[in-house]
């Protein structure tokens, strides 16, 4: 009996890339004949024709399968939408803007056969991309893996392959402030590498802003390590260590040479500082009360507005 595997692609706004996708995706099914395949798209509430496009393809290609969110969630609630709705052997996280080429997914077959339950692709060079964004990632990647307890793959996104044991994994972390490329760290199983060039995209313009890259990282930070508490603790003590050998420099150097009402200047400084560290650390101890804050509330990840499985589709 055939093995199933599912490629899972969310899309928001991709209307111009999706015919490109669509035969890139045909070319590969020709080098997986002896799989079962599947391509679910998972529509992130887009304003555009990506739906129009993806019930059109469901209708020429039966392999072709979507759900609909009802609005949009962000790429990390929509790739857990669609690994809710996952019944294959393995899955391959894929992006619709083809700058992870899908060429190389008979290699990650190939080591998934031989065994390992999580092939992972590590980004070589980033075309297409500023030097900010590569510093950033470079940074945040040095971070998370220093402060956290789990081995981070560096470089990496959510271009893998997933045997089902892992989708089964994956499926039970309901978190609200999800950082999914954590997650394939933290749930472990054995693990492959493979490396390849990232491509600038295809066709379109990218849907990720700084201010959604820098939540992405804070999340990352916060759901899985408690480093930036420890931070201002230390940062804390320190502080008061200084303090505390300020005053008794001040009180000895009264005592030898008589009070001295100068030192304006410098008290100011001194008083903006601690107030400048006593906000971040309450910003800090924010953060983590705000996740504490939505994830006691306990809503749904997201709502289904359609949904195309197979011969089964309703709104």
């Amino acid at each position: 009996m055939k093995k199933s595997i599912t490629i899972l692609i969310p899309a928001y706004n991709e209307e111009d890339v999706l015919p490109a996708l669509f035969r890139r995706l045909n070319k590969l099914s020709d080098k997986l004949k002896s799989y079962n395949l599947e391509f679910l798209f998972v529509d992130d509430g887009s304003k555009d024709r990506t739906l129009d496009l993806l019930r059109d393809a469901a209708v020429r290609d039966k392999r072709v399968n979507f759900v609909r969110l009802s609005r949009n969630f962000g790429k990390e609630t929509a790739l857990k939408a669609g690994i809710d709705h996952l019944t294959s052997d393995a899955v391959i996280i894929l992006d619709a803007d083809l700058q992870d080429p899908p060429e190389l997914v008979p290699k990650m077959v190939k080591f998934w056969q031989q065994g390992f339950d999580d092939v992972y692709a590590r980004r070589v060079s980033r075309d297409g991309e500023s030097f900010m964004k590569k510093f950033t990632s470079w940074g945040y990647f040095k971070v998370l893996k220093r402060t956290t307890k789990i081995p981070i793959q560096e470089h990496t996104g959510d271009f893998r392959l997933l045997d089902k044991k892992c989708v089964a994994a994956l499926r039970k972390l309901s978190e609200t402030n999800r950082n999914t490329k954590a997650f394939y760290s933290w749930i472990g199983f054995s693990k492959k590498e493979i490396t390849y060039r990232r491509q600038a995209r295809a066709a379109g313009k990218t849907k990720l802003r700084w201010g959604t890259l820098i939540k992405h990282a804070i999340d990352g930070i916060t759901s899985f390590t408690t480093a930036p508490l420890r931070f201002a603790t230390i940062l804390g003590l320190a502080i008061s260590l200084a303090s505390f050998i300020f005053i008794l420099f001040v009180v000895i150097r009264t005592l030898i040479h008589g009070p001295d009402t100068s030192g304006w200047p410098s008290m100011m400084s001194v008083i903006l500082f601690l107030g400048g560290v006593q906000l971040l650390a309450l910003g800090i101890i924010g953060e983590y009360v705000g996740r504490i804050f939505d994830e006691t509330k306990r809503r749904p990840l997201y709502f289904i507005e359609e949904i195309h499985l197979g011969k089964n589709s309703r709104k």
